[in-house]
């Protein structure tokens, strides 16, 4: 008699949790702050927008203090070599105001309109 042994697929690997990140950048005798001055940025919370959103030049900075690749702490972002950030993991969304506007063309006065003032 044989059983069919259900295959499992590996579990999809998930990006650290942001406590554990500043837990370990702590335990490494540093502070996301320390770490902003240290390598140039002004704002002492330059660094804390990789915890929460793409940005491969801070996790980068934070991997290098822990001695990881930036994929060991956010695998959902980065390639299989784990250090090409994954252009997959979504867009930049574009602001409202750089946007072209859609319908009219916008070069030249408009119509009605003279630039001098005169009518």
């Amino acid at each position: 008699m044989t059983t069919n042994a259900a295959v499992k697929k590996p579990a999809p690997k998930e990006d650290w949790h942001t406590a554990d990140i500043i837990a370990a950048v702590h335990k490494a005798g540093w502070s996301l702050q320390q770490l902003a001055f240290e390598n140039g940025y002004q704002a002492r919370t330059a660094l804390t927008g990789a915890l929460r959103r793409r940005y491969p030049r801070a996790e980068k900075i934070i991997a290098d203090v822990l001695d990881k690749k930036p994929g060991e702490i956010w695998p959902t972002r980065y390639c299989a070599d784990l250090t090409t950030p994954n252009s997959q993991a979504g867009a930049a969304p574009r602001r409202p105001g750089n946007q072209p506007p859609q319908g009219k063309a916008t070069t030249g006065p408009q119509a009605g309109h003279s630039q001098s003032g005169k009518e």
